[in-house]
């Protein structure tokens, strides 16, 4: 059953993206629907960034992976490499968890 609901995701998910192109024809959409179409990514990823981190179920919780989520954000406030950023990340979690 679980194959089944993966493929039928997966046409569903193919079927949508070819409905873009072909809808569109060609034409580019507006200015203002370009500025908003930007936008979606990085407020989709954060929100699922902080829903994984901050909630379990539907309860919210504070725990080692915030401090690590935490530790990352400052090491991306101060300009070090996103790889710096994702070792203090981890680091970070994994150093709490491992005391916790």
């Amino acid at each position: 059953m679980t194959w089944i609901l993966i493929a039928a995701l997966t046409l569903g998910s193919l079927a949508l993206k070819a409905c873009g192109p072909l809808l569109a024809g060609g034409r580019t959409p507006p200015a203002a629907l370009q500025r908003v179409i930007t936008l979606l990514t990085p407020a989709l990823i954060t929100s699922l960034v902080v829903t994984g981190t901050l909630t379990h179920g539907q309860h919210l919780t504070l725990d080692a992976r915030l401090a690590g989520l935490t530790a990352g954000l400052i090491a991306l406030a101060v300009r070090a490499p996103l790889v710096v950023a994702l070792i203090a990340a981890v680091a970070t979690t994994a150093g709490i968890r491992l005391i916790a």
